[in-house]
C-alpha cells in the first residue's frame, strides 16, 4: 500500500526559508513531485524529480526551491528559500511509477497523493 506523508510545512516571514519532506512507504517511484494549491486555485506543479535524477521545476520557483530525494530513506524534500505571500498554499507530494518527459509538472499524470501540508507566508 502506498502512503505519502509531507510535513515541515507552516508559517513563515517574507524572505524565509522552510524545508517540506514526504515520506513514502510502500514502494519508491521514479517519478515524484512537489504540488501547490491555493484556495478557489488549480493546483499547480512546483518541482519535480523523475528519470536519471533529472529535475523540472516552475519558472515561479527557479533559484528559490530545491527538489532533492533521499533513496535510503525514500523521502522526498522541497528547501524553499526567499519565500513570497503568493507562495502561501497548501503543498501535496505526489508519485507515479512513471510519468511523460515534459508533463512532470502536471497533477492529473501523478496518481498517488500526500494529504498535504500547509505553508503560511506573510509579508
Amino acid at each position: 500500500q502506498v502512503q505519502l506523508v509531507e510535513s515541515g510545512g507552516g508559517s513563515v516571514q517574507a524572505g524565509g526559508s522552510l524545508r517540506l519532506s514526504c515520506a513514502a512507504s510502500g514502494y519508491s517511484y521514479n517519478y515524484m513531485g512537489w504540488f501547490r494549491q491555493a484556495p478557489g486555485k488549480e493546483r499547480d506543479g512546483v518541482a519535480a524529480l523523475g528519470s536519471l535524477r533529472r529535475t523540472s521545476y516552475a519558472d515561479s520557483v527557479k533559484g528559490r526551491f530545491t527538489i532533492s530525494k533521499d533513496n535510503a530513506k525514500n523521502i522526498l524534500y522541497l528547501q524553499m528559500n526567499s519565500l513570497k505571500p503568493e507562495y502561501t498554499a497548501m503543498y501535496y507530494c505526489a508519485a507515479d511509477p512513471f510519468v511523460s518527459t515534459g508533463r512532470w509538472l502536471l497533477a492529473d499524470e501523478y496518481n498517488y497523493w500526500g494529504p498535504g501540508t500547509q505553508v503560511t507566508v506573510s509579508s
